[in-house]
């Protein structure tokens, strides 16, 4: 007859259910994986797909008991680091879009706005145009697997305890809305750099020719100026994407 004890059935059940929970709460919150189109019934079973390839990588769990509270602890601090992983790439996606923002802005086409389905808000032309151009290149690049690799190797920098807010002194997700800045204008100079250019230009014609009505010339040249700007420097976004999201989830590795 097989017989055996609670303790091994706690060993076992540990081995799989903490690591479940710290990837649910990243698809919770990551780019891409959160969309309302993929049914939770696929993210749950990603979740447990994950959690069966990378067990045998992942450092011994502990075993507390699922009847004590040290156990509602452990679920909480498996939640948050997982949902701050997923906002950690958030961050990166949102600096994209604010870059979208600056340039729709010197375009003049900021005026055109629609609804966001991803954010429930208002969206602009170009942002929209960005961050759909992101979440491209985060699926062609791999993304996906650069968030498991950080996911498994978030175990050895924070391991499963009864703390669930100590990891935030090592994060510190608070100074995280720096990189929005950041890497937004990183991405948006080129193209700002142009329309301002052709702005200073249209201000010297305006003096020299005053006939001339800039207000009705000026509008067509700044947005063919700005859609060649979006043409040359798009296909160099994949670098300051790729870098910016190595660096955030750089935190948990």
């Amino acid at each position: 007859m097989v017989s055996f004890s609670e303790a091994q059935v706690l060993g076992w059940i540990s081995a799989w259910l903490w690591p479940f929970f710290r990837v649910m709460g990243l698809f919770t919150a990551a780019p891409v994986l959160n969309q309302k189109a993929i049914p939770r019934r696929v993210r749950l079973a990603l979740s447990l797909l994950i959690v069966i390839a990378a067990q045998p990588s992942m450092p011994e769990m502990p075993n507390v008991a699922l009847n004590s509270p040290d156990a509602l602890m452990v679920i909480a601090q498996q939640v948050l680091i997982g949902l701050t992983m997923g906002f950690a790439a958030r961050v990166v996606f949102a600096a994209i879009e604010f870059a979208g923002e600056i340039v729709g802005l010197q375009m003049g086409l900021n005026f055109a706005s629609f609804f966001d389905p991803m954010s429930g808000g208002q969206a602009t032309a170009v942002s929209r145009f960005y961050g759909t151009c992101a979440a491209w290149l985060f699926v062609v690049m791999d993304g996906h697997l650069m968030l498991t690799a950080a996911l498994v190797h978030s175990f050895q920098a924070f391991p499963i305890s009864t703390q669930p807010l100590a990891f935030l002194s090592a994060v510190q997700p608070q100074v995280w809305g720096a990189e929005i800045f950041r890497l937004g204008l990183w991405v948006s100079l080129p193209v700002v750099a142009m329309l301002a250019l052709v702005n200073l230009v249209m201000g010297l014609i305006s003096r020299v020719a005053s006939q001339m009505n800039i207000f009705s010339v000026g509008f067509p040249v700044t947005l063919g100026v700005g859609l060649t700007g979006l043409w040359l420097t798009l296909p160099m976004m994949q670098m300051p994407l790729t870098a910016a999201l190595e660096r955030m989830l750089g935190y948990f590795q």
